[in-house]
């Protein structure tokens, strides 16, 4: 009943665009955290032309009040232009405060939406059939997509010859300088100008085919320091160009290209074996004309033996085994539409798109940038794909399998998709990894704990620096607590119990004591050094007196959850 009574605090203008399907309800669950019906409607008019409409979104944009000024939408749009606008910004005059604060959430991203469309406008009339822009996009947007690179452009005679001469005179230069007993400063200068005009060379600038452009898009999104982010040549799977081969339905599309791709058989009808229609119908149907076609139960018990024959063969090979893999793998995963392997292997592979800046971690742009540099290397059509494979060193194939399959690893804890022991084989797979969060550049920042009671905060900072550093901080409001907390756990290696390999299952409370055991004068002896002035001037005294009713409220806390 609460719940209904609260959906009531939505804006009459979102309920009735929820009755005609227009808005989900798990978004209209989203705008109840807010009572402001004006505020609740300027988002929607934000995030409905938009990509972004996850809820968690929505409730960020409805809970947010101020933004810090080195924030990338402060920087892209810049305190002039915010002031401007009518924003304002406040500023601590007693300590650092990078810029201050923007105070008007809902202005900044006005006008950074603004902004991004004049800039999104520009991109397009460069000929891109479409450009899409948005602060930041959901990990895995671009899934389902080919993509085309620019290409350099060529050099004209004059270049080359040019650059054969400054080569040339490099290489010489080099090998006598290498020969000498002496360093000659004048001589490595030299061989610096040369290397700057051979690189200005090769760092020509790099265009799309403009007939590529005509069927591909551009996302467009903020990078973490405020600039603009700019990612072309992306196209769509309704936008691939259609090549009819006779009468094939839309259903058979496949290719890198995305066109249709004919099975074998031109009418579409038949069936086909080592490329040749084994029951063609289309030519002579009768004994008295020709010679009839096989039947299709005789077919299927000769193709059937085939398939032995072959997984046999196929089984003494190991190393075509494994490029008979790795080209389903590679099929899947580089060319959406294009299944065209005899191998019944298939890939799942999650996007995680509802968890907001996923896309900025290190590991997603480790990812994507392997990803980038495969697409690249990969043939343009999949018929060639085979063939590049074979021609592979075995490195090479190794480090694509190993690409290809781990886009298929899904560790995630879900609530609703119960699977213990494929959490459970995650854990022996980081074991035989050696696999730790911390050493991948896992750190509880501010925004981790913001998310956390402040029960937990102190549980964390408890088990990574004691109970003493952990009394330090429990009379502070949480905002502030988070922001030391986060201070007090770097560099101790501390991770929240799903990041661990193997979770702790002691309880709670008997962490803390195991905590309280440590020596109080050792602990602070560790911390205090660490703590700004104004924390350690208190540590005397908290570690003497009694725990106030902002203590108690954390043990409250803790308790109930």
């Amino acid at each position: 009943m609460r719940q209904r009574l609260r959906l009531a605090s939505v804006s009459l203008r979102l309920l009735d665009l929820y009755e005609k399907d227009e808005i989900r309800l798990e978004q209209i669950m989203a705008f109840s955290i807010s009572d402001d019906h004006a505020r609740q409607e300027q988002v929607w008019e934000r995030i409905s032309s938009s990509q972004m409409q996850e809820p968690y979104y929505i409730r960020r944009l409805l809970t947010e009040t101020t933004v810090r000024a080195d924030d990338r939408r402060a920087v892209y749009v810049g305190a002039e232009a915010y002031e401007a606008a009518g924003g304002v910004i406040l500023r601590d005059l007693f300590e650092q405060d990078s810029g201050g604060w923007f105070q008007d959430a809902a202005l900044l991203e006005q006008l950074v939406f603004d902004r991004l469309k004049m800039d999104a406008e520009a991109i397009r009339a460069e000929g891109w059939k479409w450009v899409e822009a948005a602060i930041s996009f959901p990990y895995g947007h671009t899934s389902g997509m080919r993509r085309i690179y620019a290409e350099a452009q060529e050099l004209s005679a004059e270049e080359m010859e040019r650059y054969d001469a400054l080569k040339a005179e490099y290489d010489k230069l080099d090998a006598d300088y290498a020969r000498a007993e002496d360093a000659d400063e004048a001589i490595e200068a030299k061989l610096d100008q040369l290397g700057a005009e051979l690189d200005s060379i090769d760092d020509r600038p790099q265009n799309y085919d403009p007939a590529q452009k005509a069927i591909a898009g551009v996302f467009v999104t903020l990078a973490a320091d405020g600039k603009l982010q700019v990612e072309g040549g992306f196209v769509r799977s309704e936008d691939e160009p259609r090549t009819e081969t006779g009468d094939v339905d839309e259903g058979e599309e496949g290719g890198a290209d995305g066109g249709t791709r004919s099975n074998g058989d031109d009418d579409g009808d038949g069936i086909v074996v080592n490329g040749k229609p084994v029951n063609d119908t289309s030519g002579d149907d009768g004994e008295d004309d020709g010679v009839k076609p096989l039947p299709d139960r005789l077919v299927f018990d000769l193709t059937a033996q085939r398939t032995l024959a072959l997984r046999n063969a196929l089984a003494d090979d190991v190393d075509i085994a494994f490029i008979a893999a790795l080209h389903a793998f590679v099929l899947q995963v580089f060319y959406r539409f294009a299944p065209d392997t005899c191998l019944e292997i298939s890939l799942k592979s999650g996007s995680f798109s509802q968890v907001d800046g996923l896309a900025e971690t290190s590991w997603a742009k480790e990812i994507a940038e392997r990803h980038d540099a495969w697409d690249r290397d990969l043939p343009d059509q999949a018929d060639g794909l085979w063939d590049f494979l074979l021609g592979l060193d075995e490195a090479c194939r190794k480090a694509l399998f190993a690409h290809c399959v781990s886009l298929t690893l899904n560790a995630v804890v879900e609530p609703w998709n119960r699977r213990p022991k494929a959490l459970e084989h995650a854990d022996v797979l980081g074991r035989s990894l050696q696999f730790d969060m911390v050493d991948a550049g896992w750190t509880p920042t501010v925004e981790f704990l913001g998310r956390l009671t402040k029960a937990r905060i102190l549980q964390a900072v408890r088990e990574a620096r004691g109970a003493d550093s952990a009394q330090l901080i429990d009379h502070m409001k949480k905002d502030i607590m988070a922001r030391e907390a986060a201070r007090l756990l770097e560099g101790s290696n501390w991770l929240p119990e799903p990041l661990r390999l193997e979770v702790d299952e002691v309880a709670t409370d008997a962490g803390d004591a195991v905590a309280g055991d440590m020596s109080d004068e050792a602990a602070l002896d560790g911390d205090v050094a660490e703590l700004p002035a104004f924390l350690a001037d208190d540590a005397d005294s908290s570690s003497d007196e009694p725990v106030t009713s902002d203590g108690d409220e954390a043990d409250h806390l803790q308790a109930a959850e």
